[in-house]
């Protein structure tokens, strides 16, 4: 006779589970509220209670932890057959177990004596005992593999290898498990746990990591880590750095943007009063740098649009749609990796570092932007720093950025001296800056970046602040008849 022990949380899809167990010529153990589920589907089952010899007790905290149910789920075929057979244990085939929902609960700021109540102990006991006697038991903790139980049941049985590949998804989903009350408990008293248990699913190789000489993968389920290409080539390891920078700045804008990335910095930043325009746009602030580049846009490519971006060789183009008829003209450059734009997940930042990792967490913050010299910026200035801006905070630094009302002017990213940023920034000019706004991502510790910014053309400048010399810029600004905001916040990125 073949067993199944059936004691779920989730109850999707159990009842018509148990109903081709049955049809299987399965016997079926269960308690609780699985039990009554299936009680009132008027399917059959013996309780746990009844074929222990031993009540549920205690709220429910103790039914499944018995030597009868363990050593069914433990017990190895031909070598164990005695004693099983001595103590009444019978052999337990199939296990079907969630877990007590902790994760979703503890979201719910619950009091710890409450949230407490939805720790399983029961059901990781029984994973763990099926999934280590996987030659013999099969364990499924996930609603979504009932259908290809049922197809299995049906025919040749549940294979060594599908056994073997429930058994990993079952550990998976122990550890993390525990890693959720691990990281809960030990954050009671701490912004951050003492110890930090991390767990990340959907792993999938990639070609090679930054190098070709390197090993990479990515993990995720959401997000840009969870995001394959409707079309193209298979997505590298730079690609998703690259679309995941770009992304990032893409969501500071709610008009028409398009934002183009090189080596996980922007080249061409641009706004318009279509996508298309804003392409244009962007790509015209750098065309060299564009060649090769990952192109991010916020409305639905249609093929005009993708007409234009195909006259380029690009590597990516994530949008939040693309039309039939774009994805046909984008279907001629086959290497070109086309990704819809998944919906944010706001994480921690998590980085290596040798023997270890940094984690960063940015909590909802409010910028402060104050004038601080004798003139104030015109409506057309205040646009463009606005627009420099959100541009600087997603750019290595040290960061200068010039920009009019509609795009970015000149970057300059990822120098030592951030006069030498400017400078970068002022060579790199895709036109005449007379009338610029600029950007620095922190404060200005001399004048000399301000005067050369001055001395190109622009006439707004901001930044955050907080210098020992700011008085020596703020009167450098005022001496160049220059409008200086302050916004108190810093936007260094490594």
């Amino acid at each position: 006779m073949k067993w199944a022990l059936l004691s779920v949380w989730e109850k999707t899809g159990i009842v018509e589970l148990a109903r081709e167990l049955i049809g299987q010529k399965y016997s079926i153990m269960s308690s609780g509220g699985t039990g009554k589920t299936l009680s009132e589907a008027g399917i059959k089952f013996t309780e746990v209670s009844s074929y222990t010899g031993f009540p549920e007790m205690m709220d429910g905290r103790v039914k499944t932890l018995h030597p009868k149910v363990h050593g069914g789920l433990l017990g190895r075929r031909q070598i164990d057959d005695v004693v099983m057979a001595k103590h009444g244990i019978n052999r337990i085939d199939l296990l079907v177990v969630n877990l007590y929902p902790f994760e979703k609960m503890s979201a719910k700021k619950m009091e710890l004596a409450d949230l407490i109540e939805y720790i399983d102990v029961g059901g990781p006991a029984m994973i763990r005992a099926a999934a280590k006697n996987y030659r013999d038991v099969a364990v499924v903790v996930d609603p979504a593999d009932y259908p290809s139980i049922i197809q299995s049941i049906k025919g040749n049985g549940i294979s060594p290898d599908e056994r073997l590949s429930l058994a990993r998804k079952a550990f998976a989903r122990t550890a993390a498990y525990d890693a959720a009350i691990s990281n809960y408990l030990n954050s009671l008293d701490s912004e951050f746990p003492s110890t930090l248990s991390l767990q990340f699913s959907g792993g999938r190789n990639l070609r090679y990591g930054e190098n070709p000489h390197q090993q990479a993968a990515v993990y995720g389920t959401s997000g840009i880590a969870g995001t394959e290409p409707v079309q193209g080539k298979q997505m590298s390891y730079n690609n998703y750095l690259d679309v995941n920078a770009g992304t990032g700045l893409l969501r500071e804008f709610d008009e028409p943007a398009a934002v183009i990335v090189k080596h996980n910095n922007p080249c061409g930043v641009a706004l318009g009063e279509n996508l298309l325009k804003a392409y244009i746009s962007a790509r015209d602030v750098d065309p060299v740098s564009a060649y090769g580049s990952v192109i991010s846009l916020n409305r639905e490519v249609d093929r005009a649009l993708a007409e234009e971006i195909c006259k380029t060789f690009v590597e990516v183009v994530v949008a939040p749609s693309f039309s039939p008829e774009a994805l046909s003209v984008m279907s001629r450059k086959e290497t070109m990796r086309v990704l819809v734009l998944p919906q944010v997940t706001c994480t921690d930042e998590i980085r290596t570092i040798d023997g270890g990792i940094l984690v960063q967490r940015t909590p909802d913050y409010q910028e402060h932007w104050e004038v601080i010299t004798d003139r104030d910026p015109t409506p057309d200035e205040m646009k463009a720093l606005q627009l420099a801006w959100k541009v600087c905070k997603h750019t290595k630094s040290n960061t200068i950025i010039f920009a009019s009302q509609e795009r970015t002017l000149g970057i300059g990213a990822g120098q030592m001296s951030r006069v030498d940023s400017a400078k970068i920034a002022i060579d790199k000019a895709c036109g005449s800056l007379k009338g610029s706004a600029v950007a620095s991502d922190a404060f200005l510790p001399f004048p000399d970046t301000l005067e050369v910014a001055s001395k190109a053309g622009a006439t707004a400048l901001v930044q955050p602040g907080g210098s020992i010399r700011d008085k020596e810029v703020i009167e450098a600004a005022n001496r160049l008849h220059m409008a200086m905001v302050f916004t108190g916040i810093r936007y260094f990125r490594h």
